[in-house]
């Protein structure tokens, strides 16, 4: 049932990983001139790459608690980058006298992004299939994230 789903998550979050990438490189000396976007690009790849991976973690035939661990693991090195991404955001915002509610929807996204990772492989480690439905959206999370950020890396960081 949940095969088409993991296998289409897995080809577009790769991709959009490698236009993120190029996206960073292209504008590399811009993106250093502003303090939280190194982190925000960084975190942005490895949301990118906690979808792949966990995706790859379900097409592989496994007992489901080894593939809960597997996924609450990567959530948790995910959620990591995303909370030091949400630190720099909130530095830069108090430094650049930037509204409040930039680095708080920030950080709001972030977690929206990761914390279903980690609580659906708690489910799935307690043998409970229906954490799938928590990855799930964490999957349409990140890409919503993924694609504000890398519109953010291409065009408004030229503006």
């Amino acid at each position: 049932m949940w095969t088409n789903f993991f296998l289409a998550a897995a080809g577009a979050s790769a991709a959009l990983a490698g236009l993120v990438i190029v996206a960073v490189s292209v504008n590399i000396a811009r993106i250093l001139q502003f303090p939280q976007l190194p982190m925000r690009a960084a975190a942005t790849v490895v949301n990118l790459i906690l979808i792949l991976v966990s995706s790859m973690a379900t097409l592989v035939p496994q007992p489901a608690r080894f593939m809960g661990f597997e996924i609450a693991f990567f959530g948790l090195l995910s959620w990591l980058f995303e909370v030091r991404s949400s630190e720099k955001a909130i530095t830069a915002r108090v430094a650049a006298r930037r509204p409040r509610f930039e680095s708080l929807l920030q950080a709001t996204l972030g977690q929206l992004q990761t914390l279903p990772f980690i609580g659906g492989g708690i489910w799935l480690i307690l043998r409970n299939s229906d954490g799938l439905y928590a990855i799930a959206f964490g999957v349409l999370m990140i890409f919503i994230a993924a694609t504000l950020n890398t519109w953010v890396l291409m065009v408004e960081i030229l503006r």
